[in-house]
């Protein structure tokens, strides 16, 4: 029994490698002969007749065989002939893709640069409005010092000629004689020690004289002149800040009209400037001084 079955199995073997065969050979042929039998079974009046171009698709299906689209057999240049256009796609595609991706970064490139400039402008405009508004400041400070200027000026030109009195001092002469008394000269001492050193000021002198007429005019000068060589001498007041004027018997401004003059004397204000005022203190204190009681 063992050596049958050694004899029946090569058979068996052959058998089946012979109906495997014939399953895969009978496709191929039949899709072989069938094109061969087609022209037999055309009838005679459509075998000139041109295919149309929807009668394209099915015979391409017919020839597609047994196992349809799908070729379990087919050739490496079969599929790539279906997958070529497939890769041609996608190459179109990707290309499309990296076009539209450098216009994406071309228009972002130009937007940023269009956003700096702008930036750069306005950073621009606002430096110069900064700097316009300082220029402005500065214009406005300068125009207020010029006015401060003017001003001053104004004042210095106005108040060149303005005196305002400060003190005054009166000193009476003994038997109508140009002498000065001690007490003359201490009164005199007082009043220089007071305007040495200052500037801006002016002495007014007003001599009067009981005499009237002429004669009384001429003893009035005498006495002025008295105080003013004192003043000169004694402690170098300039000339010209000194300024006298004798009136004889006449009264003098302030003075009463009808109360007659009595007495050889000499009345002496202090004046000071206005710009020196502003400039300097008062002369050695503000107190006003004040001499004898005129007669």
């Amino acid at each position: 029994m063992k050596s049958k079955l050694e004899h029946f199995n090569p058979f068996l073997s052959q058998l089946a490698v012979f109906l495997l065969a014939s399953a895969i050979g009978l496709p191929a042929l039949a899709q072989q002969v069938q094109p061969a039998a087609s022209p037999q079974s055309t009838p005679p009046s459509t075998a000139l007749e041109q295919p149309s171009p929807a009668a394209l698709p099915a015979a391409n299906a017919a020839k597609e065989g047994f196992w349809g689209r799908i070729n379990p057999f087919a050739r490496k240049q079969w599929v790539k002939k279906l997958t070529d256009p497939i890769h041609d796609r996608l190459s179109e595609l990707d290309e499309v893709s990296a076009r539209n991706a450098r216009d994406i970064q071309d228009v972002d490139g130009r937007a940023q640069a269009g956003i700096r400039r702008a930036q750069s402008a306005a950073d621009e405009a606002n430096q110069s409005a900064t700097a316009a508004g300082t220029q402005a400041r500065r214009a406005n400070s300068t125009a207020q010092n010029a006015i401060g200027h003017v001003d001053q000026l104004n004042t210095t030109v106005n108040g060149r000629d303005t005196y305002g009195q400060i003190g005054e001092v009166e000193v009476t002469f003994r038997s109508g004689q140009p002498v000065l008394s001690a007490e003359a000269r201490k009164r005199l001492d007082d009043l220089a020690a007071r305007v040495t050193g200052q500037p801006g000021y002016i002495l007014e002198l007003e001599a009067h004289s009981p005499q009237p007429g002429s004669a009384g005019i001429q003893h009035s000068e005498r006495l002025a002149q008295a105080v003013e060589r004192y003043f000169v001498t004694q402690h170098d007041i300039p000339v010209y800040r000194l300024h006298a004027v004798a009136l004889g018997n006449a009264r003098g401004a302030g003075d009463e009209e009808d109360k007659p003059v009595r007495t050889s004397s000499v009345h002496i204000r202090l004046m000071e400037n206005s710009l020196a005022a502003q400039g300097a203190a008062p002369p050695q204190g503000a107190a006003p001084l004040t001499g004898a009681e005129r007669p």
